[in-house]
């Protein structure tokens, strides 16, 4: 009678032992399995869609996820940087975007921000020319390589190319057409699926 108590305790301390050694177990086995819902690399390479969080996104910033191995480029404008594209169409080569339509924008971002969401701009980071990477250029004003009027966008260095805060290409540069739109659509206010259009 006396040992009962003690027997009863360690039976106890087995248990929780062993539950816990269960637990990690069944957890480390789950891991796998859970882990298999997410875009392997070579899916994601292949062009499966990714997500892109813009939780906390501010005007005037830009944020980079890779999509079929592109830079996609998220980007918040400013009222004045939606203010001025109206205003930059004559000195655009495709101010509509109305060439490869099918291939560069997708039809609800045919439209003057060319974006589903006035303030976020949604374009792949690759020159429409040879393939480079432009620069951001969102400050307005006189800059190295760029005019005295610059209004604010993207600056090819390979061979000059401008783009406006649309991605929308300059009149008498190489680059023959604006820069990409990708398939996407917004899965809640903030955030954005790349590479998925379905629902939008």
């Amino acid at each position: 009678m006396s040992d009962k108590p003690s027997m009863d305790k360690d039976r106890r301390n087995w248990l929780i032992a062993t539950s816990a050694v269960g637990g990690v177990g069944a957890a480390a086995a789950l891991y796998p399995f859970i882990d298999s819902f997410e875009p392997s690399e070579r899916a994601k390479a292949a062009g499966a869609a990714v997500e892109i969080d813009i939780t906390g996104m501010k005007p005037d910033e830009m944020r980079t996820i890779e999509w079929r191995g592109k830079p996609v480029w998220v980007i918040r404008r400013t009222e004045a940087q939606l203010a001025e594209l109206p205003q930059n169409d004559s000195n655009l080569a495709d101010p509509e975007s109305k060439r490869n339509q099918d291939a560069l924008t997708p039809p609800y971002a045919r439209n003057e921000w060319r974006s589903i969401k006035p303030e976020y701009l949604v374009v792949v980071g690759i020159c429409t020319h040879l393939g480079c990477s432009p620069s951001a250029k969102f400050d307005a004003g006189p800059q190295p390589s760029l005019p005295n009027t610059w209004p604010g966008g993207f600056l090819c260095p390979c061979h000059g190319s401008t783009f406006d805060m649309a991605g929308r290409v300059y009149k008498n540069k190489p680059a023959p057409d604006n820069l990409e739109v990708p398939p996407h659509m917004y899965l809640s206010d903030t955030k954005i699926l790349i590479g998925d259009d379905k629902k939008a």
